[in-house]
């Protein structure tokens, strides 16, 4: 017979989001093991970003996603600097190719203030021109407070954070069924050294995994899974000298902030990510996705050359919005009252801004666990 583990807390998924969980998690005291499938942590959606942190400008005022990316914008430069994780508050510049689109900056200011970002602020054309000689545009509005992290750093600083408080982190180890008993979670996982688990509380922190670890629970009400949506986003990375020292955006499209420049702390540019919904999770860089990367960068940097571009990398974003709703969607951070299980918490559609909001999104699933455990001693 099988031996059955009894554990405290089981965090699925080791993104930069399940392990900043784990951490809080652990800090406040709860016993943690986290589960990931795969080989290492932050492997996959983690791994394959624009290592932004966001200023939390474009999000609906008062949905999570402004909420969490603002406190958590001002948590993580704070944890940077006391950690040392490699960082740096570039600034960003949001570019309006013609005079139609100076509307819309005017408004994405107004939204910014709103969400509790009050330092953006809009610079003409010869301003524009004076900062960043390389860049065209008609105006652009600036926020000094977006930037840059290493993010296999910030995530190797969470680890180190987890286990300093006596967490758990087994990698190798995909989540196979899973049964909702009275007060507990029974997970039966895979990998080297099968094992089955009863655990007081389950955090599903497992990204674009996430529908689907819910899907193997056997007694969750389905109605509580929200839609499912793949948005690809591929990058192309630039031969030669960055055209600017901060990160360009062009004026948003449907389901992403359009194809911007981002740099990483080496100061090498790369463009992306574009937006190609998906039904399977496949990471093929198509060259051909070039030509539209070509015409969508040279709006505002008119001097781009032929054959800058090489294919670097993609990634998937998982959301509950797809295009026919204009791609948006807001986080969702489901708590046992709303997964109906006392020992359940359930995170869906965790993309862009995860990672800046990844400790604020900790701090919340944190007080959630709280709550379970008042009415669910374990």
């Amino acid at each position: 017979m099988t031996e059955v583990l009894d554990l405290d807390c089981v965090v699925v998924g080791g993104g930069v989001v399940g392990l900043a969980v784990a951490r809080e998690l652990a800090m406040s005291g709860r016993e943690v093991v986290l589960l990931e499938a795969e080989p290492m942590t932050g492997s996959i959606t983690s791994a394959r970003n624009s290592e932004v942190i966001h200023a939390g400008l474009y999000y609906a005022t008062g949905s999570l996603k402004a909420e969490l990316c603002v406190a958590g914008k001002h948590k993580l430069y704070e944890y940077c600097r006391e950690r040392s994780v490699p960082h740096k508050a570039c600034g960003k510049l949001v570019v309006a190719s013609s005079e139609e689109e100076l509307g819309y900056l005017e408004k994405l200011s107004r939204q910014a203030e709103a969400n509790g970002v009050e330092d953006c602020y809009l610079i003409d054309a010869a301003e524009l021109t004076r900062r960043q000689p390389r860049i065209r545009g008609f105006a652009a509005l600036v926020s000094p407070s977006t930037g840059i992290i290493d993010s296999h750093s910030l995530m190797q600083a969470y680890i180190t954070d987890i286990e300093a408080n006596g967490g758990a982190i087994v990698c190798n180890s995909p989540v196979i069924e899973g049964e909702l008993a009275a007060d507990k979670i029974r997970l039966s996982v895979g990998g080297r050294d099968p094992v089955k688990i009863e655990a007081g509380l389950v955090v599903n922190a497992a990204g674009l995994n996430a529908w689907a670890l819910s899907e193997k629970l056997l007694g969750l009400d389905v109605s509580t899974i929200p839609p499912r949506h793949y948005a690809k986003g591929c990058y192309f990375a630039l031969t030669g000298r960055a055209p600017a020292t901060q990160l360009i955006y062009p004026v948003p499209e449907p389901g992403g902030l359009g194809v911007h420049l981002t740099l990483d702390l080496a100061g090498q540019a790369r463009f992306g990510p574009d937006v190609e919904w998906v039904e399977t999770i496949d990471y093929d860089v198509d060259p051909r996705r070039a030509d539209k990367f070509y015409s969508a960068i040279r709006r505002y940097w008119p001097d781009l050359e032929n054959g800058a571009l090489q294919p670097a990398y993609s990634g998937i974003r998982p959301k509950i919005a797809g295009p026919v709703s204009g791609g948006g969607g807001d986080f969702v951070l489901q708590g046992p009252e709303k997964t109906g299980h006392p020992a359940y918490i359930a995170l869906y559609g965790i993309e862009s801004p995860g990672l800046t909001a990844s400790l604020a999104i900790g701090q919340s699933v944190a007080r959630l666990a709280g709550k379970a455990f008042a009415g669910n001693p374990h």
